[in-house]
């Protein structure tokens, strides 16, 4: 499971990368959208519970460890923040290229005229 999710990671930072280095401007921005979609499957995976341990959060330290197997609950409302933000940084990033869309006429940032 380890392997299949450092690879899937892996997959969407270099397919984000990709798309940021493209002339069209919604490319760019659908990028940034998984780009940053990469990073919150990042924290989750390092926020979760490791395979073979018995090891308690530190949140739950101080509770005689009810629930040994479970996950840091800290970063999961972290990046359901991030993903809150993320979505409003997209929205506002495609009004911004709509804007550019209807000042140059076109989505192509090589084409437009400085």
């Amino acid at each position: 499971m380890t392997l299949a999710l450092a690879v899937t990671i892996g997959a969407l930072f270099a397919f984000g990368t990709f798309l940021l280095l493209r002339d069209d401007l919604v490319k760019v921005v659908w990028g940034l959208a998984i780009f940053s979609q990469a990073a919150n499957v990042y924290l989750v995976t390092m926020g979760g519970v490791v395979e073979g341990t018995t090891d308690s959060v530190p949140v739950l330290a101080d509770h005689h460890e009810p629930f040994p197997a479970t996950t840091d609950p800290v970063v999961q409302a972290l990046v359901l923040t991030a993903i809150v933000i993320s979505f409003g940084m997209t929205a506002f990033a495609l009004a911004l290229s709509y804007r550019a869309y209807e000042e140059n006429e076109t989505m192509n940032v090589t084409e437009w005229d400085r």
